[in-house]
C-alpha cells in the first residue's frame, strides 16, 4: 500500500483561512459557538444536510436550552424534538452524554479532548470539533468532507475507510494545522467539502481555494479519489402500511424496545405488498373491521443498509375489544407522538383524512 505524502500540507492553510473568512456560510451554531450549541449542532449534522438541521437545531433549543435540561428530559420529548431527523440513537446518546456530564462536570462540557472521546455518542471527530470550535484546542476534526479533500489535495492512493489510514491523516493535520486557530481551520476544511469539494458528480474546481495545490486536480482525476470500500447493497423489505381511522381518531402502536427505529410509534403494517382481500384479512387479525380500504400509494425509505418499499391503505374501521392500538388526535399526533420520517408519505395523507379538533 502506498503511504500518503503530507509534505506539502502545510500549503493549504493561508489560501484555506482567507477563502474561509470571505466565505464562509451564515449558522446559528457557528454565531453563538457555545460548547452545548457546538455539540448539537455536530450530533445533529451527522449523516444529515445543514439546510434540514437548522429548524430542529433552533427548536431543540428553545426546549432544552442547557445541558441540564437535556439529561433531565422525558424520552417522549427527545423523540418529539428529534422527529424526522432520523438515526434515533444519536440523540438517546445525547442525553446520555448529558446525564454524564451533569454528574462528573457539573453540567458543563470538559476542555478537553480525552475528556470528551469517552462520553456516550462522541467519537473522535465530534471530540475534535468540539475542543477545536468551542474551546479552541489544535485537534483535528476529520470526517468524511475532510477526508475527502485531503485525500484529493495528496492524490492519496490509500483506503479513507481503513482506521489506520484515518488516523494518518489525523496526524498530518495535526501537523499542519494553525496552533491558534484550530476552529477556523478545522471549519474551513468541513466548509469547503460541503460546498465545492463535493463528494457526487463534478467537484467545483474552479470555486477552490486549493486548486493550485490538488493534486487529484492537477491530473484531472478529481472522482478517483478518495479511495474507499465498496457499500454492501441494501436489504429490499417490501411492507403494507395502514392509516387505521376510526371516530377521527388515528391508530398508531409503539415499536419494540430493541431494534430498527426502538421505541418510535408507527401506523401499523404487515410484511408483504398485501392486496385488498389480504389486507382486510390481516387487520381482522389484530382487532380490526374495515368498513373501506382507500389506496394511498406507494412510497420508499432507504435506511443505511435497508430499505423499505411500501405500499399503504387508509382504513375506516370498527376496533375490537382486543385491538392493541393507541388512538389518538391529528393535534395530539403532531404535538405529543414521534412517528419516524421512513412514514411521512402516509403521515402526510392525514391532513386530508382527520379534522383538527
Amino acid at each position: 500500500m502506498d503511504v500518503t505524502d503530507f509534505s506539502e500540507l502545510p500549503r493549504i492553510v493561508t489560501p484555506l483561512l482567507a477563502w474561509y473568512r470571505g466565505t464562509a456560510r451564515v449558522l446559528p451554531w457557528r454565531s453563538d459557538p457555545k460548547p452545548y450549541h457546538v455539540w448539537l449542532s455536530e450530533i445533529m449534522l451527522q449523516q444529515t444536510r445543514v439546510e434540514a438541521v437548522k429548524g430542529y437545531y433552533n427548536r431543540f433549543l428553545q426546549k432544552l436550552p442547557t445541558i441540564a435540561a437535556l439529561a433531565e428530559a422525558d424520552e417522549e420529548v427527545l423523540l418529539k424534538l428529534w422527529e424526522g431527523l432520523g438515526y434515533y440513537n444519536r440523540v438517546r446518546n445525547l442525553q446520555k452524554a448529558a446525564q454524564v456530564v451533569v454528574k462528573e462536570y457539573g453540567g458543563e462540557l470538559p476542555a478537553d479532548y480525552e475528556a470528551l472521546l469517552k462520553l456516550p455518542g462522541i467519537g473522535r471527530y465530534t471530540a475534535g470539533a468540539i475542543s477545536s470550535i468551542a474551546f479552541g484546542l489544535p485537534c483535528p476534526a476529520v470526517d468524511g468532507n475532510v477526508l475527502r479533500v485531503i485525500a484529493r489535495v495528496t492524490a492519496s492512493e490509500e483506503n479513507t475507510s481503513k482506521e489506520p489510514v484515518k488516523r494518518n491523516f489525523e496526524s498530518a493535520l495535526a501537523a499542519s494545522m494553525p496552533q491558534n486557530d484550530a476552529s477556523a481551520f478545522n471549519q474551513a476544511l468541513m466548509e469547503l467539502g460541503a460546498t465545492v469539494c463535493l463528494p457526487n458528480g463534478a467537484p467545483r474546481c474552479e470555486a477552490c481555494p486549493l486548486s493550485h495545490i490538488c493534486k487529484a486536480h492537477q491530473l484531472g482525476n478529481e472522482l478517483a479519489f478518495p479511495l474507499k470500500d465498496q457499500k454492501p447493497a441494501r436489504r429490499i423489505e417490501q411492507r403494507t402500511v395502514f392509516v387505521v381511522l376510526s371516530e377521527n381518531r388515528v391508530g398508531i402502536q409503539k415499536r419494540p424496545p430493541k431494534g430498527l427505529l426502538r421505541g418510535l410509534w408507527e401506523f401499523p403494517s404487515a410484511e408483504g405488498k398485501l392486496d385488498r382481500d389480504a389486507a382486510i384479512c390481516y387487520l381482522k387479525t389484530i382487532g380490526l373491521t374495515a368498513h373501506n380500504l382507500v389506496p394511498l400509494g406507494d412510497a420508499k425509505h432507504i435506511f443505511t443498509h435497508l430499505e423499505w418499499q411500501m405500499t399503504g391503505f387508509a382504513v375506516e374501521c370498527t376496533p375490537c375489544s382486543d385491538c392493541a392500538l393507541t388512538w389518538v388526535t391529528l393535534q395530539q399526533l403532531r404535538e405529543e407522538y414521534s412517528l419516524p420520517g421512513a412514514l411521512k408519505a402516509y403521515t402526510a395523507a392525514l391532513g386530508s383524512l382527520l379534522s383538527e379538533k
